[in-house]
């Protein structure tokens, strides 16, 4: 796998975890496990996943962000509505917990699938999705509305992408996940074939460096006990230029160009990574603007478009 660091080609490998769970799978059974026993807590807003309820609005600023952008690369005439910016597109959430986010992008107009590996997390979030009439399965919103809808399925990314069959999703995302299976090139793979062509990859996840090591390890969960020990797995942390390098060299099909091409910068219409800085005095995650690479020390938001002439 290649990537692209100061014009310079550089070798990057993602960082490999043998795989303790059945075989063909990408799922950590002692991670399931540990979130699982924490599964109650997801809706407490105070607790054990505080900080991914702060996170959540940064996150969707940039998927939105991201996504209007898109549409007018592809069409400067877009009629794009920035509050519905997913209507009508098929979204999947992958690792989705509780579904924080899975109801941001229902409510931004999205057919919105959320799958989990852990039972105990699906249980969770469709309870916690069925309060809110708004938050309907697909097959029950009314004939012709423009709204969102959401469903929960227990179920990995690589059994989905075998049941459902490659490019089956305008939208696929996984937030604060990949740090967690086995076999991250597996699972990017897995992602990224159930994107349709011309679709979009988002992924939240964390730095490998000593900053991200002494915030999310010895004090978030050491120190802090802002979440529980053991949550985080340092050497199963990736960066951004391994993200990166992992797309300079994928390819959907044989004949289909890599989703990052050439040997520059990435092309912002292709790809593009945005740091997320935590601001303790209001208690608040900011969007790092463009360029600010010093931001991608710890938590980092990454988008990867899928070619069209992927097959």
């Amino acid at each position: 796998m290649w990537c692209t660091t100061n014009h310079e080609i550089v070798s990057f490998k993602l960082p490999f975890v043998q795989c303790t769970c059945k075989s063909g799978s990408t799922v950590n059974e002692d991670e399931i496990a540990h979130f699982s026993r924490l599964s109650s807590l997801w809706w407490d807003e105070q607790g054990e996943f505080a900080q991914l309820h702060k996170m959540n609005p940064t996150r969707v600023r940039f998927m939105r962000e991201k996504l209007v952008e898109s549409a007018f690369e592809d069409d400067i005439n877009s009629d794009v509505d920035i509050g519905k910016v997913l209507r009508g597109k098929t979204v999947l959430d992958v690792g989705c917990g509780g579904g924080v986010l899975s109801e941001s992008l229902a409510r931004l107009g999205g057919v919105t699938l959320g799958i989990d590996a852990s039972s105990s997390n699906i249980r969770i979030a469709s309870t916690h999705a069925a309060a809110d009439p708004s938050l309907r399965p697909s097959n029950e919103r009314r004939a012709g509305g423009l709204g969102g809808s959401l469903e929960y399925k227990h179920i990995s990314a690589e059994e989905l992408l075998r049941a459902r069959g490659p490019n089956s999703f305008d939208v696929v995302c996984s937030m604060e996940v990949i740090e967690h299976v086995d076999n991250p090139r597996g699972f990017l793979d897995s992602c990224a074939q159930l994107v349709k062509p011309g679709g979009h990859l988002f992924l939240s996840t964390i730095a490998r460096t000593p900053l991200a090591y002494f915030l999310t390890i010895f004090m978030a969960e050491d120190m802090l006990r802002l979440v529980a020990p053991g949550t985080h797995t340092y050497s199963k942390y990736i960066n951004p230029q391994e993200l990166e390098g992992f797309f300079r060299s994928y390819k959907s099909s044989p004949m289909a160009r890599t989703w990052i091409t050439g040997i520059g910068p990435m092309p912002r219409v292709q790809a593009e990574t945005r740091g997320m800085i935590y601001t303790p005095w209001n208690g608040e995650w900011l969007l790092a603007g463009r360029g600010s690479k010093w931001a991608e020390g710890c938590n980092y938001l990454f988008w990867v478009r899928k070619p069209l002439e992927s097959g």
